[in-house]
């Protein structure tokens, strides 16, 4: 019902009906990545998604198998970020903030010294 008034809102002030989206699951597949990089050009997205299979920590080198390359067209690409900002400012007031560490140079070794 909720839906179908925000549907009727739409419509009187674009005055464009919007179209009911019915989501076909049949030919999905579930890939798991807790590695993500991304590169554009001026036509198209991509992501990259994949899975870091390194066993320690600490090593100069790690490495990412890569699963799935998704590609999309800039206008895609805007509406899937805010979908994700959406989601993520819902997930931060739910469970608290994620505090990102980026780093700028490489890891050090203990005692090395910083020049």
């Amino acid at each position: 019902m909720a839906k179908e008034k925000e549907a009727a809102a739409e419509q009187q002030v674009t005055g464009a009906a919007v179209p009911r989206v019915r989501w076909d699951a049949a030919g999905m597949g579930t890939s798991y990545a807790n590695v993500v990089n991304v590169s554009s050009t001026r036509e198209e997205v991509t992501l990259l998604f994949g899975t870091n299979v390194t066993l320690y920590t600490g090593q100069n080198e790690v490495t990412v198998k890569l699963s799935d390359r998704i590609i999309l067209n800039p206008f895609a690409a805007k509406r899937l970020m805010l979908l994700l900002n959406g989601v993520m400012g819902e997930y931060e007031k739910r469970f608290g903030p994620l505090n990102l560490e980026t780093r700028l140079e490489p890891r050090r070794a203990e005692g090395e010294a910083i020049n």
